[in-house]
């Protein structure tokens, strides 16, 4: 048999730098970009779609592999769909047109003069997200079990198809041995309702065969890495391998072998003669059976006649062993019970913390509480617009015309004037500043800017913008409060 005594290609282990390593992710990249963009076109918004948008691919796929007459047009295409497809709301030309077009873009497909042509890339996707789509499918009509098991099976399979021709498959032993072990733990959580399920045992035959499928390909792939320089690594894979597929091909034969038990249990003959030590195996085989056995344990029976098999056995509660430790009387019993059932347990009483309410009396002046409301008024202004740029600016200069303040404390942009102008309508409205025309004569003082706007009234360029001290300076001692 042929061993791997090379190291395997992987995406993880080449340099990042090549130019094969920069093709391979563009080619990521332009997959992600196609479903992208049909995506925010709402064309894969619900599963029909999806699976309408695979149709279309599949199209292109079967005449890029010579199956099909070559696709001159989008029309072709639509009209082509249309006699394939047995679809009540077909895709209009017009989302046709689109897909294909989106498909130009990433360089999936091109549009030649009389034929759109499929590029090795776009072949290379199409492949890939076809059979992504069939793999699925193939998951999902399993039960939850089965899922498992399928799913270790293919990784045995992609195992084979890319590691044993020198390419990495992403760590698919150690995928496939993980996937038998959640199959193991699904059907030791599940046991007790297959066997009890008169339909199973065509069931448990599929995981059985698979279990036994699944041993030999995984011997067969762990033979494959013995020459592998990461064989030590794999051996503990290896080992936790064996002895899952081990577990699960015992505990499916068991499964088996009980299963028939019981449903033959009825039609079992009794003999005439009872072995003693054959009795007391079986009830010692009963509390620790052995994987593969078909002796029930305790809870397995108990189970069954919850199943009403004969008339009266079915009762309203649950069926359970009970060991109790020997010797225990029954006045013991008797009084334990009493005590479970007329337990209350014992907490102290709660203390209530009884406090006195304390009324604190102050009064204030009047003009003070309208300092203190008018305070209150411009600090939730102040929260809502931004005035620290001209509060600042008009600390600085006391007065200024309104187009120098506007444009020193922010900037010559036309948002920043819009900005300006509501603060200073805000500071004005609370007497924190003051605002006045002045003389013509003044109009000249206004140094002239380059800004991006202009006033639509040439006399506002005579408004002159005052610093009201006193309200400022009540207002700045308010916020050192606050702050402190």
């Amino acid at each position: 048999m042929e061993k791997l005594d090379q190291p395997l290609i992987s995406i993880f282990q080449t340099d990042e730098s090549g130019p094969e390593m920069h093709q391979a992710l563009r080619d990521i990249a332009l997959l992600s970009g196609v479903l992208n963009d049909l995506g925010s076109q709402n064309f894969l918004q619900t599963p029909i779609e999806i699976l309408r948008f695979l149709r279309i691919i599949q199209l292109l796929n079967e005449e890029a592999l010579g199956l099909d007459e070559p696709i001159e047009n989008v029309d072709t295409l639509y009209f082509r769909y249309r006699n394939r497809y047995e679809d009540l709301d077909p895709p209009s030309k017009k989302k046709v047109e689109q897909i294909v077009n989106v498909l130009v873009k990433y360089n999936w497909i091109s549009k030649q003069t009389r034929q759109l042509k499929m590029r090795d890339v776009g072949k290379r996707m199409m492949d890939t997200t076809i059979r992504l789509a069939n793999d699925s499918l193939a998951y999902y009509m399993h039960d939850d079990i089965g899922r498992s098991l399928f799913q270790a099976r293919r990784d045995a399979e992609l195992s084979e198809a890319y590691d044993d021709h020198g390419i990495s498959g992403g760590n698919k032993i150690a995928s496939m041995i993980r996937n038998v072990e959640n199959a193991i733990q699904l059907m030791k959580e599940r046991e007790l309702e297959m066997l009890a399920d008169r339909n199973a045992l065509p069931q448990l035959e599929i995981i059985h065969q698979l279990m036994q499928e699944l041993e030999m390909k995984l011997t067969k792939r762990l033979r494959k890495f013995h020459t592998l320089e990461d064989s030590l690594v794999l051996s503990d894979l290896m080992q936790a391998g064996t002895s899952a597929l081990a577990d699960g091909t015992n505990l499916s034969m068991g499964m088996i072998n009980k299963y028939l038990k019981f449903t033959m249990m009825k039609q079992t003959m009794l003999l005439s003669s009872i072995n003693p030590e054959k009795v007391r195996m079986f009830i010692t085989q009963m509390y620790d059976p052995p994987p593969e056995s078909d002796i029930p344990n305790a809870h397995q029976i108990m189970s069954f006649m919850e199943q009403n098999e004969y008339e009266g056995e079915s009762m309203d509660g649950l069926w359970m062993p009970v060991k109790f430790a020997a010797p225990l009387s029954g006045a013991a019993i008797s009084e334990a019970i009493h005590y479970l059932e007329d337990y209350e347990p014992l907490v102290d009483r709660m203390q209530e913390d009884i406090q006195e309410t304390q009324y604190i009396h102050e009064e204030i002046d009047i003009t003070q509480l309208e300092d203190m409301m008018g305070d209150s008024a411009w600090l939730l202004t102040k929260s809502m617009i931004e005035t620290d740029a001209i509060e600042g600016f008009m600390q600085e200069v006391e007065q200024a015309p309104l187009e120098t303040v506007i444009i020193e404390a922010t900037s010559a942009e036309w948002g920043d004037a819009i900005n300006a102008l509501t603060a200073l309508s805000a500071l004005v409205g609370s007497k924190k500043l003051t605002m006045y025309e002045a003389a013509a004569e003044s109009e000249s003082q206004v140094p002239r800017y380059d800004k991006e706007w202009d006033w639509m009234n040439p006399k506002d360029i005579n408004q002159v913008v005052k610093h009201n001290k006193a309200s400022m300076n009540r207002q700045k001692r308010s916020d050192d409060e606050l702050d402190g």
